[in-house]
């Protein structure tokens, strides 16, 4: 065939040729694979690729039908795409556009559940250490789950039969696109609430949802919900799926409960129960202090049973009494009587001879001391031709060192006293040791007078 027999198109022609033949011949297929490079556009596209050994497929999910899908695809995760093979001219690329998509298998959702279970222990966000004990009686309860259904129903008329008390319920998705969004938020605005706000914060927490498949219950396997529940500072129970039906809450949780109607049950205790037991603790209370005060009487009477009666008591002090009273009004004459014997003896003995003979013996005695005084006077030394010497205040002279020349003395004679002019040096007597040393030149060997 030569050229000028080919038909010409154009590039759109020919995009728009392979476009009509790719979907005319793969209009509604499975296709197999695992996610790579998963990318949520702002517009709520969703876009990535299907791979195998051997080949990569992109592939794109309208928001409409993202919205939709039971589990939040993720990279890794091998799914079945139901869908048809289109192309884009724009990039002259295949792709297949995703009218349905579900994991490949409970299998893979499985792997990708052990997977994710692994990675978060590691960081130790299941450790036993960071459980929360549950309030006995909590006061507020917060609710996380959907508005509608039996799991509320059944909550709010177990904790009614229970033990009433004030429940706030937070309406959420608990399954499809956004489900998980919503639940982390709950968590989160129930702790955010303040104390005393308007709207009262609660002191537990309930996640809860009813039984369904691995892929219903995928949104409770989300990491955003598990850091949101590991993050919570108010303790929560989750109750989520029938018994048999295990989530990765169930294991971030303070307490897992096998069912809704479950959680409720061990949020609140039985009222009649706690009365009973109220009524039963007042009953063994009262016996106890009946008991006690019945045992503190008997012991009591004992005591009194050992005491000496008062009247007893009394009346042997009176017999006490009357027989101190008796001895002391027979030994008083007889103790004066005896004194008065004594100071008779004692008065034989003071005559008036006697008496003058000790007065005049005293008065000798006296006038003897009174001479001896008079002898020892200074004034009787002076009268033998001795002097008294002072010096400045009046103190007494008693050695020749303390006079210096040209000291002024006052010299006291038996007939009256005499000024005078202390002159010449010092000279100790024999036998003395010399105290001063005078540097004035030897007068002559005269002695200066004192006049």
């Amino acid at each position: 065939m030569t050229r000028e027999n080919l038909k010409e198109y154009s590039v759109s022609e020919i995009s728009q040729a392979v476009k009509s033949t790719v979907e005319g011949s793969f209009s509604h297929v499975l296709v197999k694979g695992e996610i790579s490079g998963f990318k949520r556009a702002s517009s709520g596209h969703i876009y990535f690729s299907l791979k195998d050994e051997n080949a990569v497929l992109n592939a794109i999910c309208w928001r409409g039908t993202a919205e939709k899908l039971a589990f939040s695809p993720e990279d890794g995760l091998e799914v079945v795409v139901t869908g048809k093979i289109s192309t884009y001219p724009g990039r002259s690329n295949y792709q297949i556009i995703a009218q349905w998509m579900e994991p490949a298998g409970a299998g893979a959702l499985m792997a990708l559940l052990e997977k994710r279970k692994k990675e978060l222990a590691r960081e130790g966000l299941f450790d036993a250490e960071r459980k929360k004990e549950l309030p006995y009686m909590p006061s507020i309860i917060g609710v996380v789950t959907s508005p509608t259904g039996a799991v509320i129903r059944d909550i709010l008329h177990r904790i009614g039969d229970r033990f009433p008390v004030h429940v706030i319920v937070w309406p959420v998705l608990v399954q499809g696109e956004g489900a998980a969004e919503q639940i982390a938020g709950a968590i989160e605005g129930f702790n955010s609430l303040p104390e005393g706000g308007n709207i009262p914060r609660p002191n537990l927490l309930i996640i809860a949802r009813g039984g369904g498949s691995l892929e219903d219950l995928w949104a409770f396997n989300e990491e955003i919900v598990i850091r949101a529940a590991a993050e919570s500072k108010i303790p929560l129970i989750s109750a989520v799926g029938h018994e048999t039906d295990t989530t990765l809450i169930d294991f971030v949780s303070d307490k897992r409960a096998p069912t809704p109607t479950a959680a409720a049950e061990m949020a609140v205790p039985v009222r009649s129960e706690l009365l009973a037991y109220v009524y039963d603790m007042q009953k063994r209370l009262f016996s106890a202090i009946n008991r006690m005060i019945s045992e503190r009487d008997m012991f009591l009477k004992a005591l009194v049973r050992g005491l000496i009666s008062p009247k007893q008591l009394i009346d042997t002090m009176t017999q006490r009494l009357d027989d101190w009273s008796e001895r002391l009004s027979t030994s008083m004459p007889n103790f004066l009587e005896k004194k008065k014997k004594e100071l008779r003896l004692i008065s034989l003995g003071f005559t008036p001879q006697s008496i003058l003979r000790v007065i005049k013996s005293l008065e000798q005695e006296l006038a003897s001391y009174a001479r001896l005084l008079e002898s020892y006077h200074y004034k009787k030394v002076l009268a033998r031709g001795f002097a008294l010497v002072r010096r400045d205040r009046g103190k007494l002279v008693t050695s020749a060192s303390e006079v210096t020349s040209g000291m002024e003395l006052e010299i006291e004679f038996n007939d009256g006293k005499r000024t005078a002019i202390a002159a010449g040096t010092f000279t100790s007597a024999p036998g003395t040791k010399k105290t001063k040393k005078n540097n004035k030149k030897d007068d002559g060997g005269q002695q200066d007078t004192l006049f």
